[in-house]
């Protein structure tokens, strides 16, 4: 089973934290577990494929935003909301605290 890379807290970078939290899912994703609980992988966004999921929990992961832990088959995530306020005072709060995107209007509907 491949070993996950989870940066150290001294090593998490601005540039990114805010590239990882470009991305509307992934915003949702942190925003998901801003309450600081674990949470089980597939409860977060069920609607998403996994494959794209996969790919977020990445992006998350590599930037220092999230950790994950694998427990048998499951993987529980969290919120590295200690290590990001060590590094960034305040950047979670004045993220989490802006509004939800909304979903882009669909066409012909």
């Amino acid at each position: 089973m491949a070993v996950t890379h989870h940066p150290a807290a001294g090593e998490i970078e601005l540039v990114d934290v805010l590239a990882a939290l470009g991305h509307p899912v992934r915003m949702g994703i942190v925003r998901e577990l801003a309450s600081g609980e674990e949470r089980f992988c597939g409860e977060i966004m069920p609607d998403v494929p996994k494959s794209s999921m996969t790919h977020h929990w990445r992006a998350l992961r590599e930037s220092g935003v999230i950790r994950q832990r694998r427990d048998g088959r499951r993987l529980y995530l969290t919120l590295r909301r200690a290590d990001l306020e060590t590094r960034f005072p305040g950047l979670l709060d004045v993220v989490l605290s802006g509004e939800p995107e909304a979903e882009p209007a669909r066409e012909g509907g």
